[in-house]
């Protein structure tokens, strides 16, 4: 960044203060990763100067022969890692991933139905502070008090009730398999398109270590950050039924088009203009990193992490939402421990180590406060860590949750954290 040193000394310092950040604080946010150093390159690359509005081959733009090349490629590697026969690699975000999916599928006004924010959902699966709630008639389904799995009892019933025209599922603080099965089945009990949105759950469902969304939901949506270890931004994928699941008709237009044809038209010129160019190229590098064994090795460290984040809370007499993990993260619901969720955030943030508040089902606090955090592993395994890492560093979030208001323990954990960081260098 020399550059960048001599001419905006204020950006750069900015940059190397969250680069130190990074490299000195334990990331346990499970929403966040750290990108390979080649993906980084590509989403910092001359790509970023080229205007490419369109698609590869029917551009508004000339000059494009390059930008296509890394468009194609990255759809290629994206179809091949998820199984799927179309994608739209242009998505800026998993929320824009949505929207378009929403845009092509939906008129205003429609209904969808989608899990609560408060018990595992998305903003973007109908909330009412989200364009998707504001839009479309949202409605939603929840968790079984007891067990906090999925309740597809509740879920069927609301579903025959409302008669959604889209169901969604996936979730942002869900620690179980999603059951795309099941979700189907009630999906064509009322006639409505299913949409797994899998953000979370990309990278272990490409390293073959959760089931696949297809041939169950009609669409899919993610990000390519999270577990899947991209840059980040979205794609929309569709299976191998897409060409005719229904006759669908286009929401403006009223003629029938193809799921395809409306993705496209959806993502752009609906909701986007010109694709980032250079963070396309970085999914494309994220994408054949994902497809190599050692990324599905990386996976199951991630999900060994995960597990063993689980036996040492539980052993320490936290409450784990769902009683426990079958993937990247792990929700405690700390209503046992006198401590909200916020109160836990930023005294861990004092101590060193990332994390966020996150509501619990049936949630007593607002979402400003909640009475739970969420706990990743992604970018704890990126670093290299294991077992005896998050025995330590489980030992290190229960002391601090304890004392919370103590600054010479928090200031003693932060000390610790150092030490451990140093030997797992990121190299930022």
């Amino acid at each position: 960044m020399s550059a960048l040193k001599d001419s905006d000394r204020e950006v750069y310092e900015i940059i190397l203060s969250e680069s130190n950040r990074q490299n000195n604080f334990l990331e346990l946010i499970a929403s966040e990763n750290f990108t390979s150093q080649s993906v980084m390159e590509a989403t910092g690359s001359v790509l970023t100067n080229k205007y490419a509005e369109g698609y590869p081959g029917k551009r508004y733009y000339g000059g494009c022969v390059h930008v296509d090349e890394v468009e194609n490629l990255a759809i290629e590697r994206a179809k091949k890692l998820f199984n799927a026969e179309y994608a739209n690699v242009q998505p800026h975000s998993g929320s824009s991933a949505n929207m378009g999916v929403y845009l092509a599928f939906l008129n205003p006004g429609d209904t969808i139905l989608g899990l609560d924010l408060s018990h595992g959902g998305h903003l973007t699966h109908g909330s009412k502070v989200s364009f998707s709630g504001q839009i479309y008639n949202s409605v939603t389904f929840h968790v079984d008090k007891n067990t906090g799995l999925v309740d597809f009892d509740n879920l069927k019933k609301i579903a025959q009730e409302y008669k959604p025209k889209m169901i969604i599922c996936g979730a942002s603080a869900y620690p179980r398999t999603i059951e795309f099965e099941k979700f189907r089945d009630i999906a064509d009990s009322v006639g409505a398109f299913l949409l797994g949105d899998i953000c979370h759950n990309s990278g272990i469902i490409a390293a073959k270590k959760h089931p696949s969304p297809f041939p169950f939901c009609h669409v899919v949506s993610t990000s390519t950050h999270k577990s899947l270890r991209g840059p980040r931004g979205g794609i929309i994928l569709l299976g191998k039924d897409y060409e005719n699941p229904f006759k669908i008709v286009a929401p403006k237009s009223g003629r029938i088009k193809m799921m395809s044809e409306l993705i496209d038209g959806a993502v752009m010129p609906g909701i986007q203009g010109g694709p980032l160019m250079h963070v396309i190229a970085g999914k494309a590098v994220a994408f054949k990193e994902a497809l190599s064994d050692n990324f599905k090795n990386y996976i199951q460290s991630v999900l060994d992490n995960a597990k063993a984040f689980e036996k040492n809370f539980k052993d320490l007499g936290y409450n784990l939402v769902s009683g426990g993990t079958d993937t990247h993260l792990v929700l405690l619901d700390l209503q046992n421990k006198n401590i909200s969720g916020k109160q836990a955030e930023l005294a861990l943030d004092e101590a060193g180590i990332t994390v966020n508040k996150n509501m619990v089902p049936f949630d007593p606090r607002s979402p400003f406060i909640t009475s739970g955090i969420r706990i990743g592993t992604p970018a704890l395994t990126t670093r290299g860590m294991g077992f005896d890492e998050i025995k330590e560093i489980t030992k290190m979030i229960d002391l601090v949750i304890n004392n919370f208001d103590n600054e010479k323990v928090i200031s003693s954990v932060k000390n610790n954290v150092q030490e451990l960081c140093n030997q797992f260098p990121l190299n930022l």
